[in-house]
């Protein structure tokens, strides 16, 4: 692991003069060069007219609910997948649907979007329209299949598209070919909000909701929808990606929100009145995930539904308890995995491959995601980790390194090698794929050999971006609750990292895994704690250390004091 120090984007500084310097260092180094980049309200927001297809898209749902047809929402079994349902049923419902369901594909009985298997499924339900939510750009023979039952599909995704696009009805993905709308990296959950804003105004401007007695419903009302989906979905923060976020946690920390995401909220211990981002995607995105890792993402989608407050913690809390076993079964894989990989280090003298592809006939399917994660955050390698998903076939999760677009090295592979793979789809930086159980071996290879085609040996050492030192004098509460205000943070525009040296005055394990340390600066000058998650395996600490850190704050029975949250340490003596 390397610590690298972060450069400020090329532009003038047209910050304001009263910006804090850190932070006008921070923002620099992110391209934000103006005011107006620091803008995160509601009317800096791209219109939706800039998507492409939007206007089909809502005249089919206006002649659906002028019709008083049945709609049902086909979603994803994740986070994102999950509240782009519950948004597309509340928003659709507040419009004056009457008639609108959903259907969410069980992960281990259906996989993943809307195949035909789906389709025959949904037609059970007599739907005039179905609409895909997270999914459906890749759906080519499900759509057909939909058509040939006189069902049409509307398409809403933000998944890169292959050569061929369903033929739907409608398709509205910011990164469909000709689509030229500034932001391609909408989650799933922005792009059905997107749709029902440009539904509303449409409705709204033909009377709609007059003739029908209805309030015209206010679009951030379901804003703590968005920003769940949106962080939880590790999409790019950017600068509307950060006005969706920022806005939607506003909303949080009013206590303006469902009564599941506040009881989410609740047993994930944190303080809804200071949430952040992080909060979102460390605390409560996997505990709404858990329910379609382990069971059936149903279970989070009515969690997000209940409007009654007793009815949604009762479903919080089975959703706890599957986050809580999930973990577990991590734990177990995680060690499986590393045992893998000493094996394989020893096979190959002391060498790994450039991309790891491993399998094990008792890993979960839903949990394969997480362990490729942290393989590789750890080894800083392009993974793979396949489970068993049924009738002969491997289910994989993909999780790369920036040098790396996987989606595009699957499909590289898939065209050189036709029938390898039966399914694949995802982004540059995560994807998933399924295959024969006996092509797992020649597709091990092809993915060694392909990746090693595209990647430097070189890229593949770990590295840090720091927004530099800290003076002393800085390493205090203010600057810490200027830095946790200043977000949001995430995926694309990360939390302010710095770096220095301190020597470790005192340290001890909490928690079983992380190590609490007590600090001071190099020249003595000031004291504090540190906080180092999932690193109690480092043992002793040298004495003088350099750390790459984040300045946080830390509330702790009544008492706030800034906290180093110690990302990487490396001995210096």
């Amino acid at each position: 692991m390397k610590i690298s120090q972060r450069t400020a984007a090329n532009g003038e500084d047209e910050l304001p003069e009263t910006l804090h310097p850190v932070l006008r260092r921070v923002y620099l180094a992110r391209g934000v060069t103006t005011a107006e980049g620091l803008g995160l309200g509601l009317e800096q927001l791209l219109p939706a007219a800039g998507l492409k297809g939007i206007e089909a898209a809502v005249a089919l749902l206006e002649s659906v609910l002028e019709a008083q047809g049945r709609i049902l929402v086909v979603g994803d079994y994740d986070a994102d997948g999950a509240t782009s349902t519950a948004l597309a049923l509340l928003a659709l419902q507040a419009f004056g649907c009457e008639k609108v369901g959903y259907l969410v594909p069980n992960r281990f009985e259906f996989g993943y979007g809307l195949s035909p298997e789906i389709v025959e499924l949904a037609a059970r339900q007599q739907p005039d329209l179905i609409i895909t939510v997270d999914n459906g750009i890749a759906s080519i023979s499900g759509v057909s299949r939909a058509a040939e039952l006189g069902i049409p599909v509307l398409v809403t995704d933000h998944h890169l598209p292959g050569e061929q696009l369903p033929a739907a009805a409608a398709i509205v993905n910011p990164n469909q070919p000709g689509d030229g709308f500034a932001s391609k990296n909408l989650a799933g959950v922005g792009v059905i909000f997107y749709l029902l804003v440009a539904l509303r105004a449409r409705l709204r401007q033909a009377g709609w909701f007059e003739r029908c007695g209805l309030a015209v419903p206010n679009m951030a009302e379901w804003l703590d929808l968005v920003v769940l989906g949106t962080v939880a979905d590790l999409v790019v923060l950017d600068q509307n990606n950060r006005i969706l976020v920022e806005q939607g946690l506003r909303r949080i920390r009013a206590g303006r929100c469902r009564p599941g995401i506040e009881a989410l909220i609740r047993l994930a211990g944190r303080d809804q009145s200071r949430l952040v981002a992080s909060d979102l995607g460390y605390a409560i995105g996997p505990r709404l995930n858990a329910a379609g890792r382990l069971e059936d993402m149903g279970l989070g989608i009515e969690c997000l539904l209940a409007d009654d407050p007793s009815a949604a913690l009762q479903m919080a809390v089975e959703l706890d308890r599957l986050n809580r076993t999930r973990r577990e079964i991590e734990q177990q894989m995680q060690e499986q995995a590393q045992q893998l990989l000493q094996q394989l280090h020893r096979e190959m003298q002391g060498e790994i491959p450039l991309a790891l592809c491993l399998y094990d006939p008792n890993w979960h399917q839903g949990v394969v995601g997480i362990l490729a994660s942290r393989i590789k955050e750890k080894y800083h390698r392009p993974v793979i980790a396949f489970a068993d998903g049924g009738d002969g076939i491997l289910k994989g999760s993909a999780r790369s390194v920036p040098a790396l677009h996987i989606r595009d090295l699957l499909e590289r592979i898939a065209s050189r090698h036709a029938g390898l793979i039966e399914r694949f789809g995802g982004h540059a930086m995560a994807a998933g794929l399924s295959l024969p159980k006996q092509n797992l071996e020649r597709f091990r290879q092809a993915f060694e050999a392909e990746a090693a085609n595209w990647l430097d040996p070189a890229e593949l050492v770990g590295e840090l971006l720091s927004d530099g030192e800290l003076e002393a004098e800085a390493l205090g509460l203010e600057l810490a609750q200027l830095l946790r205000q200043a977000g949001p943070w995430g995926q694309g525009f990360p939390a302010p990292l710095f770096d220095g040296r301190f020597q470790v005055l005192q340290q001890r394990v909490v928690g079983e895994r992380h190590l609490k340390l007590r600090l001071r600066t190099e020249q003595g000058d000031a004291e504090l704690d540190g906080i180092a998650f999932n690193q109690a395996e480092m043992g002793e600490l040298a004495s003088q250390v350099r750390l790459a850190y984040r300045l946080d704050v830390n509330e702790f029975r009544g008492r706030v004091q800034p906290q180093l949250v110690v990302e990487y340490i490396q001995s210096t003596t």
